[in-house]
């Protein structure tokens, strides 16, 4: 298995110094941010549809509707999935010079769609496994129906890069004598505590308790 993926589609072509192409990288920020849009061109019409992704090895897989755009994939299979995370605004002490700090993953490649029924069961179950470890032995098992609803795709990792930005601002000598604030505020995304709805009858379950107080 090549170790970088690196190709001519997912080379950056700017601020190269902010890429990453090695897999440990990619994977992190896969397994870090399930939140993600999926690019693609369908019926001749550019088309980003946001939803949740999760990653099982070299293969990256989202879902939904069997009659949603996404299941009815592109006009060429390609695809362009990416997920990111804001860490923080930059601001500097001129207008050209503010950022954000993030890290982001773009992968591009030909989607898969997975109708096999044991295979979809599997790969949903290792999404929630991801989400909430447990909590998919404890719930209702899923109906025929709703599998039948329910598409499954997936994206090979051969294709991708990571990006990422850290740090102050980055702007010339001379501005940092402008009577400016400059800096960095940061951004932090973290859980609540859990809200049960008017049904439950259960104490809030472990890995519930493990997510909020995980660093």
């Amino acid at each position: 298995m090549n170790d970088t993926l690196m190709t001519d589609e997912s080379r950056l072509r700017r601020e190269h110094h902010k890429g990453h192409y090695d897999r440990e990288t990619v994977y992190r920020i896969l397994d870090e941010n399930p939140f993600c849009h999926l690019a693609f061109v369908q019926q001749g019409q550019p088309v980003v549809i946001p939803t949740m992704q999760w990653r099982v090895g070299d293969m990256v897989y989202w879902h939904g509707s069997s009659k949603s755009r996404i299941a009815h994939g592109s006009d060429s299979a390609k695809v362009c999935l990416t997920a990111s995370r804001i860490d923080g605004l930059v601001l500097a002490r001129s207008a050209f010079e503010h950022t954000v700090n993030f890290e982001s993953v773009v992968v591009i490649g030909e989607a898969q769609r997975f109708e096999d029924t044991a295979q979809k069961t599997a790969l949903l179950e290792s999404f929630f496994d991801h989400l909430f470890p447990g909590r998919w032995d404890a719930l209702r098992a899923m109906t025929a129906s709703e599998l039948k609803a329910t598409a499954v795709m997936g994206l090979p990792l051969h294709s991708a890069s990571a990006k990422i930005r850290r740090g102050p601002p980055n702007e010339p000598e001379e501005d940092r004598a402008t009577p400016v604030w400059g800096g960095v505020l940061p951004i932090a995304m973290q859980f609540g505590k859990p809200l049960p709805d008017e049904f439950n009858q259960m104490p809030e379950p472990g890995y519930l308790a493990r997510l909020r107080t995980k660093p």
